[in-house]
């Protein structure tokens, strides 16, 4: 496998007093576009946009800023960058016959809009990106279209605007994904029990809501009865006391991205202990810490697209490779980028120039069980606008301990 990186990673590495990156890589720059020595264009082509910000990382004279450190807001990408370099070891391994392109998304000298308009970038076959706002979306998705080719969003979960575009996959799913999984969760398995949905003010909120009311008319199953509740900023126990069954276990959806506001609820609902109550939470609770003390006894779920148990072996193994080299243990961003790399890679190995048409196979599992599915925002036209990972993991938590995870 040939790695070409065009931007000097091995030296922000080796500036830092950490080890280059390890793989067969050619960390040379190049002026964009200008041919790459050994680059066989028998082999397919896969091209990873990871936010590294290295043109921030250097000032004008070459020198790293930072010392032997790493600024919080470049360590998502350089992790993500070492799974996508596992990945791509494990690969070299197997016999994989690819050209690998790895660019800054954050590069100011190279930004992405002339990267996806390059000659060098014409014969990519994938493009695999680590995006964090809806311009950078749209960028490559826009370049997907034209060339018709996959291009898989591991992060920003939100379709930023993009429509009639089956090029795009969404993999991080999209709020409205796990509001209607949370809603099927709650049909199948508390549908008899009392439900309360506590919301604060704010726009965001209102979207929560009409996910979930138009799911009360739209659902193929018996509506759930919940009673909508919209909370004061400064909310307590006497606030919340009224809407609990004192005879029965109820289930409070939590209707907020806000993870503090959301551990204000799960301290409130702890302290009520006249009252049993099981919390279903957003995706954004698995940064709330549920081991403290406020949290005591309380059930909490919460949704997510992503679930690398920590018992798995590879995981292990990830884990104790990043933890050697770096002595951290990583976030799951390594994981992602691996399985980001190694599963779609795969496919594309298998399937070639029609990976299009099969890029939701079930193949080549890493870690997640992810389940690619079309989506038609438009249920008059039914035009198919992207396809989105629809599998969700509901995570259980007691005391911070994952009890289930289904």
């Amino acid at each position: 496998m040939k790695i070409i990186f065009r931007y000097s990673l091995g030296l922000i590495l080796a500036l830092a007093g950490l080890p280059a990156a390890h793989g067969q890589v050619d960390s040379s720059a190049r002026p964009l576009g200008s041919p790459v020595v050994g680059l066989d264009s028998s082999r397919l082509q896969v091209a990873i946009f990871i936010p590294l910000y290295l043109d921030s990382a250097f000032d004008d004279s070459g020198n790293y800023r930072y010392d032997k450190n790493f600024p919080k807001w470049i360590t998502p990408g350089l992790e993500f960058y070492e799974g996508v370099q596992m990945a791509l070891d494990s690969l070299q391994k197997e016999g994989a016959k690819l050209n690998v392109q790895i660019y800054d998304s954050k590069s100011v000298t190279q930004p992405m809009a002339q990267v996806v308009a390059s000659p060098a970038f014409e014969r990519t076959g994938l493009i695999i990106g680590q995006v964090s706002n809806a311009t950078e979306l749209q960028t490559l998705s826009a370049a997907a279209a034209r060339k018709s080719i996959p291009f898989i969003n591991v992060s920003y979960p939100n379709d930023g605007g993009v429509t009639n575009n089956p090029n795009l996959v969404i993999l991080n799913s999209t709020l409205r994904t796990h509001c209607e999984a949370i809603y099927r969760y709650i049909q199948k398995n508390y549908l008899t029990r009392s439900l309360v949905f506590f919301r604060k003010k704010g726009t965001q909120e209102d979207r929560l809501y009409s996910y979930f009311t138009n799911m009360d008319k739209t659902t193929a199953g018996v509506p759930l009865k919940i009673k909508y509740v919209q909370l004061e900023d400064n909310f307590d126990a006497n606030a919340i006391a009224p809407y609990l069954d004192s005879l029965l276990v109820t289930v409070c959806i939590a209707g907020s991205l806000d993870d503090s506001w959301g551990a204000h609820l799960c301290e409130v609902l702890a302290g009520l202990k006249s009252y049993r109550t099981t919390v279903i939470g957003m995706p954004t609770w698995d940064n709330i810490d549920f081991t403290k003390s406020e949290y005591a006894g309380e059930d909490v779920v919460y949704t997510a697209p992503f679930y690398f148990n920590p018992a798995d072996s590879l995981v292990k193994e990830l884990q104790q490779n990043f933890k050697a080299r770096y002595y951290l243990r990583p976030s799951d961003m390594l994981y992602r980028g691996y399985e980001a790399a190694y599963r779609f890679s795969r496919l594309l190995l298998l399937h070639g120039k029609s990976l299009n048409g099969s890029i939701g196979e079930k193949k080549f599992k890493v870690f997640d069980d992810f389940s690619i599915e079309p989506v038609f925002l438009n249920k008059q036209t039914m035009v198919l606008d992207y396809f989105e990972n629809k599998k969700l993991y509901f995570i259980k938590k007691v005391d911070g301990n994952v009890t289930t995870v289904n």
